[in-house]
């Protein structure tokens, strides 16, 4: 069986060749292995001339150098689009998760699931990270109905029928779970070991987060459409009770002066909804003339494999 990893790299310079070297040392004699580097143009360090070096003298790993930075969801499906195995796994490039653990979601997916996602007994990432991840949890559950209990992680393998259906999407703005989800119900989740971040921190801001939870919120469900239209009609309804309400008090009170406070409070409360509206969708729009426009999904720069030696050649023919 032919194994893929699928690495995205960002300032990983001073972890991918730890981590390829636990990749090659606890899988190569298990499966026919290919790793996929893909450097999401980092702007901090050598990460693109640490991947080339590796790809120049392993005929196993195939380097692809992106244009620009394009997210790790895009640098993702770059990947996808370049691996050859029958099963893809993905793993970041911050030695967090363990190259032997791959074997553990392998193993898991060979029982016959079309993904497999790792779930962890503790988690060594920041607060925030720690937070944003709940809660885009929470809102895969109710876009998607995702199970409360799966985890949805970047440390996954699936099968070649998943990678098939997944490079179809050309959009730009791919979501990898939403796609998965989107298509397949067949997965299950296995518990793995999660390290401290041993070099550096996480990329992911609050910025970041927010983006993630954007792109997952409207590319895949009209639920925010729909929860605008349903505070529209919320707001309207209040709005009439509202008017009833003080035309009947008027009568019984003439005298009573009328308040400013109450007509200021309504006008941001109702304006804040239909901005909300407007705002979702001009989202929507936007993201389709994007995707019509052209808009790419990734670019890749570079492509470099090293030849497999001659002897290796001969041998296989």
């Amino acid at each position: 069986m032919k194994l893929s990893v699928v690495i995205p790299v960002y300032n990983g310079a001073a972890t991918v060749p730890t981590l390829v070297a636990g990749l090659i040392d606890e899988l190569a004699t298990l499966y026919t292995l290919e790793i996929v580097l893909v450097n999401d143009a980092s702007p901090a360090d050598d990460s693109a001339q640490v991947c080339e070096r590796l790809a120049r003298h392993d005929p196993r790993i195939h380097f692809l150098d992106l244009a620009r930075n394009f997210g790790q969801e895009n640098a993702t499906m770059a990947g996808f689009n370049a691996c050859t195995g029958d099963v893809v796994v993905t793993l970041d490039d911050d030695l967090q998760n363990p190259p032997s653990e791959v074997v553990k979601l392998v193993d898991k997916l060979l029982e016959g699931y079309d993904v497999v996602y790792s779930c962890f007994a503790r988690k060594h990432h920041p607060p925030l990270r720690n937070l944003g991840s709940r809660f885009n949890g929470y809102v895969a559950s109710l876009v998607w109905g995702k199970p409360r209990g799966l985890y949805l992680s970047s440390f996954r393998a699936v099968t070649r029928f998943v990678v098939d259906e997944l490079v179809k999407y050309t959009g730009p703005y791919p979501y990898v779970d939403g796609l998965i989800l989107r298509f397949t119900r067949n997965y299950a989740a296995v518990v793995v070991e999660h390290r401290p971040r041993p070099v550096g921190h996480s990329g992911y801001n609050l910025r970041k987060l927010l983006a993630v939870w954007l792109n997952m919120f409207t590319n895949f469900s009209v639920l925010p459409l729909r929860i605008a239209s349903v505070l529209g009609m919320v707001f309207a309804v209040l709005g009439l009770g509202g008017a009833c309400f003080f035309v009947v008090d008027r009568l019984r009170h003439p005298e009573a002066p009328l308040g400013w406070a109450s007509l200021i409070v309504s006008l941001f409360i109702l304006s804040g909804v239909q901005l909300f509206a407007i705002g979702m969708v001009g989202e929507y729009l936007g993201r389709l003339f994007l995707k019509d426009n052209g808009n790419p999904q990734f670019v890749v720069r570079r492509s470099i494999r090293a030849a497999p030696p001659a002897a290796e050649t001969r041998s296989t023919r």
